[in-house]
């Protein structure tokens, strides 16, 4: 499997939030069943791992993701944007065949 890929970007925004939780709270990111185009993403402030769980780190910042939304996600690279229509996380997923415009919705 592909691992996962956090920019700096990404970090320096997961830093952030992190700032306001508990000592040792993570974002999860999860695919889900749903959303325009049959798969979205999940972004979850989690405060208990499981041993199941993929840690993804840079510089400082924890990302977890569970091994049956990793099938989904591996080779990905997940950065932070912001444009003109707002800020966000932004994955792009090479297993993705398309994707809507809301940026969370995928299809394989």
């Amino acid at each position: 499997m592909s691992e996962i890929t956090l920019t700096a970007r990404a970090a320096r925004r997961i830093n952030e939030i992190m700032g306001a939780e508990p000592p040792g709270a993570s974002l999860r990111i999860s695919v889900n069943g749903g959303g325009c185009s049959g798969f979205s993403y999940a972004f979850d402030i989690e405060r208990v791992r499981t041993e199941e769980d993929i840690v993804i780190e840079r510089d400082g910042a924890t990302v977890l993701v569970d091994p049956v939304s990793l099938e989904y996600m591996g080779g990905a690279t997940i950065d932070f944007v912001n444009d003109l229509i707002g800020q966000s996380f932004k994955i792009e997923n090479p297993q993705a065949t398309s994707s809507c415009g809301c940026g969370t919705s995928f299809s394989l």
